[in-house]
């Protein structure tokens, strides 16, 4: 049995303790969250014992591993702390919106034999993985192209966007990573062109809501990338990749697939309108993977 510490029960937090409370390998422990009342009702919901500082869980011996989803800016000195006192983490992407804050974390827990993985799930999500497997199976022959489209329903709030680090390092990030899984090399150089198309006011905050971003690869592959902040009909997630001998696709995810066909036109169901809906199979793989790699 891995007993987990949550530290952070928003929206992603919750998820997370919903995904532990399922797996028959787990048992959450403790949840801490800045808002007490969060906490309390998150701990409550799945058994958990609820707490005002990460001190406690982390001084517990019976916590074998801690779950970061707290805000950004807490994410390197929680990663530090729960290494030192010999924790599994599991955390959250990003690690920081600071490269050098980043690369300090590094340094600092290099010396630490406890396992760290960052959340970088749709590496997990089943179309996703059956595509990488197409390039790696040779499927496709030599990879020549990755297309990735990522668009969200609609723009987030202000108040998240004006501390999430832009566009290309909150939502681009996860491409970034995509493009780099499926294609299984190192990228030497990045095009990116953005605008403002959907919101004026994130121009005014000094971000962009829509980019296209090409990367050259080791090899001189590409990849093209596609991101906008507000797509009306639903959280557009696509994905190809195109070779010498084909091509392979992981499309959008629908409430169901059925479609009708008149005379007047074809019909059907939008794209699932939220992330955490599109990606859910994504999210309870990556934790279910951590804990087989804890328990091996």
């Amino acid at each position: 049995m891995i007993r987990f510490a949550l530290f952070g029960a928003g929206k992603i937090g919750r998820m997370h303790a919903a995904n532990l409370a399922g797996h028959k390998k787990t048992e959450l422990r403790w949840v801490y969250d800045i808002n007490q009342a969060t906490g309390d009702e998150v701990a409550a919901t799945f058994g958990a014992r609820s707490c005002n500082s990460t001190e406690a869980p982390l001084s517990d011996p019976e916590v074998d591993a801690v779950l970061i989803a707290t805000s950004t800016d807490t994410h390197a000195s929680l990663i530090v702390e729960s290494a030192k006192a010999g924790k599994a983490v599991f955390c959250e992407k990003p690690i920081d919106l600071s490269l050098e804050k980043v690369n300090r974390c590094s340094d600092q827990i290099k010396n630490y034999d406890v396992p760290i993985q960052i959340g970088f799930n749709r590496r997990f999500d089943p179309s996703h993985r059956k595509v990488a497997q197409a390039v790696q199976n040779g499927e496709i022959g030599n990879l020549e192209q990755v297309i990735i489209t990522s668009r969200d329903p609609e723009p987030p709030p202000k108040e998240y966007y004006l501390v999430a680090g832009g566009m290309l390092r909150d939502m681009t990030i996860h491409d970034f990573d995509m493009a780099r899984y499926i294609a299984g090399k190192q990228v030497k150089e990045v095009f990116a062109k953005g605008a403002v198309m959907v919101d004026p006011e994130i121009g005014k905050a000094g971000d962009i809501d829509t980019a296209v971003i090409t990367l050259t690869f080791e090899d001189d592959t590409m990849a093209v990338i596609d991101n906008c902040r507000k797509a009306v009909y639903g959280y557009d997630q696509r994905l190809e990749v195109f070779g010498s001998k084909g091509m392979a696709q992981a499309e959008n995810n629908f409430p169901n697939n059925h479609k009708l066909y008149t005379e007047s036109g074809i019909s059907g169901d939008l794209p699932l309108h939220f992330f955490l809906e599109r990606y859910d199979a994504s999210y309870n793989q990556e934790i279910r993977e951590f804990i087989d790699a804890l328990v091996s």
